[in-house]
């Protein structure tokens, strides 16, 4: 017995087959087998100053000196870093810099540690 996929468009489970292509019976959508499973999003990659890919738990090192906002500190240039995770938005880099805390970078200012 073959199980018939919920229908992509409103997720009902009485979703039928009928030649060859799946039937939705309270939406109307129909669609090709091919289509059953939604395909997962890509996460963006994420590249340093020179192009490397990032992940989470890379190291990588300042290559500008970065004023901090809301105070008059300033990180400097060489200061090594640990990604905690990756995040969409501008500032791409969640991150923990000892003596200033939790911190959000942008990847453009920052090297892969080897």
């Amino acid at each position: 017995m073959s199980t018939v996929p919920e229908c992509p468009e409103c997720r009902s489970r009485f979703a039928y087959e009928d030649r060859g292509l799946y039937v939705c019976p309270e939406c109307g959508h129909e669609w090709a087998a091919a289509e059953e499973a939604p395909t997962e999003e890509v996460a963006p990659v994420v590249r340093d100053a020179h192009g490397n890919a990032l992940d989470a738990g890379d190291n990588v090192t300042l290559i500008k000196d970065l004023k901090v906002k809301g105070s008059s500190s300033v990180i400097k240039v060489g200061t090594k870093v640990k990604i905690l995770r990756l995040v969409e938005g501008d500032h791409d880099i969640d991150c923990r810099i000892d003596g200033f805390g939790g911190m959000m970078l942008k990847s453009e200012f920052v090297k892969k540690s080897g």
